[in-house]
């Protein structure tokens, strides 16, 4: 299972790099996992245990060659409200179904369906998460005391305006301490973990001028423990699990998301190329195991992903490397965390937040004013004031929907005769004096499927007298065809057999052919009747034509086409002689 491939021409000087990557990724995930955790809802350490298990494995199972993986901002809302809901023993149930679930889209080769979900639907909800979170950290910012965390929004902003009488001036200096140590970390030393820094000079100066003024991690959550938790596993029953089977599979497809995404930004940072279906699996094998020792779901993480590759690592054992420093500096300083003030993990959230709310790329898509704006502003609001999984749910069909109606528009269809000056067929040749009762011509653009078949049906000649004897569709512009379209296809044949007239079709492409091939309209129509040239297919056309109605036409214009066509037996029938060297309309 684990990709060895990954570690081709490893050398002592790759060693080194992961050392160096890894230890200064190690450093930066300790703050933000704890953090994650406390917004989650969860204790403090259980961020540093999902941190510990899951990176390992998304490092040694994964198929990305640099994914780091842990505990990230975007399951923030959906864990607490799980949580909230369920409990915890449950959140930890859910969390190891979710895993499941990833495994099996690994292992069935769905990652790549993941890339389908549209941009407005990702945007908007990643963007209505960081609204949650930001929000979310409003309280342990200004320090309000008697909070209490609601799952929805509305209800978080009331509670904060109830108590905004209890503000504390002390909390607000050592969040915004770390708040200013963190963006000065960040514009003068990029390479420097901000967020860290931040904590431990926010930690300093509370513990000397605000000691016991501020809430603290030790305070809120009691002292971190210094080991691993003992392997657990959770009690399993099938009422549970249809319980949990929709929060799963939001966390399941959530993290595929963020997993995905965040492989592709690594290959394209280092060149390198992820395996989507490994990394799926790879992602599941940790949410599996996580919750066995107290974790919580976890992803891949993008911004400690870059931080690792623009460290220099070598090789996924820079992953693994990150997970050893997290558990021996817990090992080492778990009692120096629960010192750690609340007021000082808000402002680390908050950038977090600000970080991934994609903000340009969500004003962009708003400025468009189009369907796919629409389908963001619901997906955003949905997310911030109903319920994530609904969003979610309302953003794909939403979008899906106004596929349908693209591609529907995208359809054309139009009635054509041939041009004596290009000697090609065209709409423009098309009117009420310049027309033909015999032969309909028409060229079809765009995939014929169930959003669009209205419109070829209703463009179509139907039964009845003034129905044309021969109907040429020229098909090359049609890459796709699904049963709907079929169906009306076969309804036009039905309308031809039964007025004794005849469907020729020309370029037709391999996509629709076979499908017709697998329906048997292919047999019924005939396999003569299919031509690769459409002026191979006009000639089939003027053999079958009366000549009395073709001479006696007041349109005449099939005498240009009979001139045109290139072939001498129908202009010989016909009585035409061609005006100029014989072409082939196309």
């Amino acid at each position: 299972m684990i990709g060895w491939s990954r570690f081709q021409d490893y050398s002592m000087s790759s060693l080194r790099k992961d050392l160096v990557s890894g230890v200064i990724v190690g450093v930066i995930a300790i703050p933000l996992g704890m953090a994650f955790a406390i917004a989650s809802g969860v204790k403090p350490e259980y961020g540093i245990y999902t941190t510990i298990v899951a990176g390992i494995l998304i490092s040694l199972f994964g198929g990305s060659k640099f994914q780091i993986g842990g505990p990230t901002g975007a399951f923030i809302p959906i864990l607490f409200a799980i949580g909230a809901k369920y409990g915890y023993e449950n959140l930890l149930i859910a969390g190891m179904m979710a895993g499941i679930i990833l495994v099996l889209m690994g292992a069935l080769r769905l990652g790549v369906l993941i890339k389908f979900i549209p941009k407005p639907v990702t945007i908007g909800f990643t963007a209505g998460i960081a609204v949650i979170i930001f929000t979310g950290q409003i309280a342990s910012f200004l320090g309000l005391k008697g909070i209490e965390r609601h799952e929805k929004f509305v209800d978080n902003m009331r509670e904060i305006g109830r108590h905004l009488s209890t503000i504390n001036l002390n909390s607000i200096l050592t969040a915004a301490i770390c708040l200013a140590v963190v963006l000065l970390a960040v514009r003068f030393a990029p390479k420097v973990p901000g967020s860290l820094i931040g904590l431990i000079v926010a930690t300093v100066t509370a513990a000397l001028f605000f000691s016991g003024k501020v809430t603290t991690i030790g305070s809120a959550y009691g002292d971190i423990p210094n080991t691993l938790p003992s392997f657990h596993f959770p009690v399993i029953t099938w009422e549970r699990i249809g319980s949990l089977l929709r929060p799963a599979f939001l966390i399941a497809m959530l993290g595929a998301i963020e997993s995905l995404l965040s492989a592709v930004v690594a290959d394209g940072m280092s060149g390198s190329r992820h395996d989507s279906n490994r990394e799926l699996i790879g992602q599941g094998i940790a949410n599996i195991a996580a919750p066995l020792f107290g974790g919580i779901p976890a992803t891949g993480a993008i911004a400690r992903t870059a931080t690792n590759i623009k460290s220099g690592a070598a090789s996924p054992l820079s992953g693994v490397i990150h997970g050893v420093v997290v558990f021996l500096i817990l090992l080492l300083f778990a009692p120096y965390a629960s010192s750690i003030p609340l007021a000082a993990m808000s402002p680390i959230l908050m950038v977090v937040a600000w970080n991934m709310s994609e903000r340009k790329a969500f004003l962009h898509l708003l400025k468009t004013r189009t369907g796919d704006s629409l389908v963001l502003l619901i997906t955003f609001l949905l997310t911030v004031f109903a319920d994530l999984t609904a969003a979610v749910e309302v953003g794909l069909v939403l979008a899906v929907i106004l596929f349908v109606k693209r591609m529907g528009e995208v359809h054309l269809v139009s009635k054509v005769l041939p041009d004596p000056e290009s000697v090609k067929v065209g709409p423009h040749m098309v009117s009420e004096e310049h027309d033909c009762p015999q032969i309909g011509i028409y060229n079809v653009e765009g995939p014929l499927f169930f959003g669009a078949a209205y419109r070829f049906e209703n463009t179509m000649p139907g039964a009845g007298p003034d129905q044309p004897r021969v109907v040429l569709l020229r098909m090359s512009k049609v890459p796709l065809m699904d049963t709907t379209g079929e169906s009306n296809l076969a309804g036009l044949v039905r309308h031809l057999e039964s007025s004794g007239g005849k469907l020729l079709i020309s370029c037709m492409q391999p996509q629709p052919l076979e499908l017709l091939r697998k329906t048997g309209l292919y047999e019924r129509i005939g396999a003569s009747r299919f031509y690769d040239h459409t002026g191979e297919a006009i000639n089939e056309a003027l053999r079958t034509v009366s000549r009395e109605q073709c001479i006696g036409c007041r349109h005449a214009a099939f005498r240009e086409c009979a001139a045109l066509s290139g072939y001498e037996e129908a202009q010989s029938r016909l009585g035409f002689k061609a005006r100029s060297k014989p072409k082939v309309a196309r």
